[in-house]
């Protein structure tokens, strides 16, 4: 029996909070034994993987609630919520570990990283990598937001790792080399945040239906009217797997009443079944000479 997508995303975060707890004792374990200010910054940033879980959860459970008279278009939108709360902690994660790599800069001496490290390193990779390839699948196969920021957390983790990994085999030649691996790490943390931010932001405010889907809607106008409708004015709605979408089409000044909302009904339901989308059109009268309906 296929999983609600509730379940599914709990399940992931369930499993992604286990697994981010038990990294973060082994590499804040590893951060303490080496001095390793990077490595320390790399704990941090994933135990704030298991606390973005934790959202995940929570806003799976929010975004599945049904329309209410409050909100008649359902609760959609609190995932693309939770994806902002996700990326900001990660800015604050960033910054408080470019001012602690800075500081290390400042102070000097060299990090002696051995054996630990590189296990942990490599240990973390993995582990990571496989944590967001989970979400990644998973968010694409219940088409949650929310699950694909969280892949994207894990996988900027197993990167940074990946960074400190290679920089571990330089750290004998640099005495720099922790504290700006602690600056790059900060750098990508940022970077991630910002995409986060920025994806999410986007799709709270609103953006215009690309010209795939609005070529797709044409084709279904037509093969339903058989006619040039000259549609326009399209506005996508987007809250969470509920899409709303409006768009103008023009029909003969003299259409009855009945033919109009007939031809409305037969394009707006097809979109619905083809697309999965709630269609509204807003019928406008065809100029004289326009279009020869006849």
């Amino acid at each position: 029996m296929a999983w609600s997508k509730k379940r599914t995303v709990s399940v992931a975060g369930i499993v992604s909070i286990i697994g981010n707890i038990l990294l973060f004792g082994i590499k804040y374990w590893a951060g303490i034994v080496t001095g390793s200010i990077a490595i320390i910054a790399d704990a941090w940033h994933t135990l704030s993987d298991s606390i973005s879980s934790i959202f995940v959860i929570i806003g799976a459970r929010v975004a599945s609630k049904p329309a209410d008279e409050e909100h008649p278009f359902g609760h959609g939108r609190f995932e693309h919520i939770t994806s902002i709360i996700i990326g900001m902690m990660l800015a604050a994660i960033g910054f408080e570990f470019l001012i602690s790599s800075i500081q290390k800069l400042n102070g000097g001496g060299e990090t002696e990283y051995g054996i630990i490290a590189k296990v942990v390193t490599v240990v973390s990779i993995v582990g990571k990598e496989l944590m967001a390839q989970l979400s990644f699948f998973l968010g694409k196969k219940v088409n949650s937001r929310m699950l694909r920021a969280d892949g994207w957390h894990h996988r900027s983790d197993a990167l940074t790792s990946i960074i400190i990994l290679v920089g571990i085999f330089f750290s004998g030649y640099f005495w720099w080399m922790d504290g700006a691996l602690g600056i790059l790490v900060s750098l990508m943390i940022f970077y991630t945040s910002y995409e986060i931010i920025k994806e999410e932001t986007d799709a709270l405010l609103g953006k215009d239906a690309d010209e795939d889907l609005i070529r797709k809607i044409k084709v279904i106008a037509a093969e339903e009217t058989k006619r040039e409708v000259f549609m326009h004015h399209f506005h996508i709605h987007q809250y969470g797997d509920h899409t709303e979408i409006t768009c103008h089409i023009k029909l003969p000044a003299n259409s009855s009443l009945f033919y109009t909302h007939k031809v409305c009904s037969k394009i707006e339901h097809r979109v619905d079944e083809d697309l999965n989308m709630q269609m509204t059109i807003h019928p406008e009268p065809m100029e004289q000479g326009e279009y020869d309906w006849l």
